[in-house]
C-alpha cells in the first residue's frame, strides 16, 4: 500500500478537480488527463502526489466522508434531547443536499466500483456502516426499543431519500417524518417494555 503524504497545494488542486469531476461525470468516465487539465498540473504531478487514480478516488470519498461526519456530528449536538438526536441525520442529509444535488456520492461509487478490495469501495462501504451503527448508537441512548432494528430501519429511510434525490420528488420530508414517527413510537414502546418489568419485579400489592 502506498504510504500517504502530505497534502500539497498542488494536490488539494488536484482533489477539488477530482471531486468536481467525479461526482458529477462519474468515476469511471473521467480520466486522469481531464483531471490534471482542470487543477493545472501535469500528469506526472498528479502521480507522485497518489500513485494511482484508484489512490485518488479513495482519498476523493475520504475528504468527503469527513465532511459529511462533521456535519452529522454537528446536527446532534444541536438537538435538545436524546429522541430528537436519533433523527439528526436526516437534518444533515437537507442541509448536506443543498450543495449536492447529483445523489450520494457514495452510493454512486459502491455501483461504479463493485470490487471489495477497491480502495474506494472499502471507503464507500464504511460510510455506510457508520452511519448504521451511529443512528443504533443515538437509539440507545434515546432509550429506543430494539435500538439495532430500528437503526437498520432508519438507514433505509435516509438512503432512499438519497437515492431519489434526483427526481422532482421530495421523499426527504416524508422519510423524516416516518423516521421521527419511528423513533416516537420506539421510545414509547420502551417506556412500556419497563413499566411492565418494573410492576413484574415489584409482584402483586
Amino acid at each position: 500500500m502506498r504510504e500517504a503524504q502530505p497534502m500539497t497545494p498542488a494536490g488539494r488542486r488536484i482533489v477539488a478537480a477530482a471531486e468536481e469531476l467525479f461526482y458529477n461525470r462519474g468515476i469511471t468516465s473521467v480520466g486522469v488527463d481531464l483531471i490534471a487539465e482542470q487543477s493545472g498540473v501535469t500528469k506526472r504531478t498528479l502521480y507522485n502526489q497518489f500513485g494511482s487514480k484508484d489512490q485518488l478516488v479513495a482519498t476523493y470519498l475520504a475528504e468527503r466522508d469527513q465532511r459529511w461526519r462533521s456535519l452529522v456530528r454537528a446536527a446532534v449536538d444541536a438537538c435538545d434531547g436524546p429522541v430528537e438526536a436519533v433523527t439528526a441525520p436526516f437534518d444533515a442529509l437537507r442541509t448536506w443536499s443543498e450543495a449536492n444535488t447529483r445523489g450520494c456520492a457514495f452510493i454512486n461509487a459502491l455501483a461504479e466500483l463493485p470490487d471489495p478490495s477497491h480502495p474506494a469501495h472499502r471507503i464507500a462501504a464504511n460510510q455506510k456502516l457508520w452511519l448504521l451503527n451511529l443512528f443504533k448508537e443515538l437509539a440507545t441512548t434515546a432509550g429506543c426499543s430494539s435500538p439495532a432494528a430500528l437503526a437498520a430501519q432508519l438507514l433505509v429511510l435516509h438512503e432512499g431519500a438519497l437515492a431519489t434525490q434526483p427526481l422532482p420528488l421530495d421523499t426527504l420530508s416524508g422519510s423524516t417524518d416516518l423516521a421521527r414517527a419511528l423513533v416516537r413510537a420506539s421510545s414509547l414502546l420502551r417506556q412500556q417494555e419497563v413499566s411492565t418489568e418494573t410492576q413484574g419485579v415489584q409482584g402483586p400489592t
